[in-house]
């Protein structure tokens, strides 16, 4: 039997950036407790592939490709779901860029820009698309990826980092200004998981051992152990959890 502060059945959720990693971790713990998932990044492709082995596994699931960084294509998503299924009850926004690695001194305007309107543009964007929906229902439920790159400073990564400072800022907003309508805000802070995104760090013996030493977990992430979060802040058993920025990272930043 499950838990029905876990319960996500008949809830609708949009995971954005969901054929890979942590974002396809999220997309499938959700479809375990029940909810309609919508697949989404850039490749179609790659939607369709992830959506139906899903549904080959029982789940429902449908895919609708979609670049975050463009408005155009935020509408769509949003309008073809609700198309879909009627409603979103659930928004994760995971998906985000980061196409260059150095100091902020180095960065140029247009990865400054590409980083920002990806990350952060696109986030705005698509909260005020949905949240109108949620809130004419009296509940729902947001959750953003953070990164603790947005807590401390970094010497390599230090754009995407205020990127999502930004977006941590952009959840106590809205959670303040949606509470009232029965709408909770939350954000994630994951450490280094094992993603194609941090391949560059965990494909390096020495970088990662090093990495696993300074944790006091002595390991690095799994998707899972953020999607797990991510159900979590999704569903009854934090009903009572808003604005925050939690923190998965195995005790890196404490350490």
């Amino acid at each position: 039997m499950s838990n029905p502060l876990f319960d996500m059945t008949g809830k609708v959720a949009l995971i954005t950036g969901s054929t890979k990693g942590i974002g396809r971790s999220i997309a499938e713990e959700m479809a375990r407790q029940g909810a309609r998932v919508v697949i989404s990044s850039r490749k179609a492709e790659v939607c369709e592939q992830v959506a139906g082995e899903l549904k080959a596994e029982g789940f429902e699931a449908i895919a609708i490709p979609c670049h975050v960084g463009k408005k155009d294509q935020l509408q769509n998503l949003v309008d073809k779901t609700i198309e879909a299924w009627g409603k979103i009850d659930v928004l994760v926004c995971n998906a985000a860029t980061n196409p260059v690695y150095g100091p902020t001194a180095e960065m140029t305007d247009e990865a400054w820009d590409k980083i920002m309107d990806t990350n952060v543009k696109g986030t705005f964007w698509l909260t005020n698309m949905v949240l109108p929906g949620m809130a004419e229902r009296g509940e729902g439920a947001v959750v953003l990826l953070s990164s603790i790159a947005g807590i401390r400073g970094n010497t390599t990564i230090g754009t995407y980092g205020v990127s999502k400072a930004a977006e941590a800022a952009l959840a106590r907003n809205l959670a303040v200004e949606w509470g009232p309508k029965g709408i909770r805000v939350n954000s994630i802070a994951p450490g280094i998981v094992k993603t194609d995104f941090a391949k560059a760090l965990t494909e390096d013996p020495v970088r990662i051992k090093r990495a696993e030493e300074k944790t006091p977990l002595r390991r690095i992430g799994d998707p899972i152990d953020i999607a797990g979060l991510a159900v979590f802040l999704s569903t009854k058993a934090s009903a009572y959890i808003t604005g925050q920025v939690i923190v998965a990272d195995g005790g890196e930043t404490i350490s």
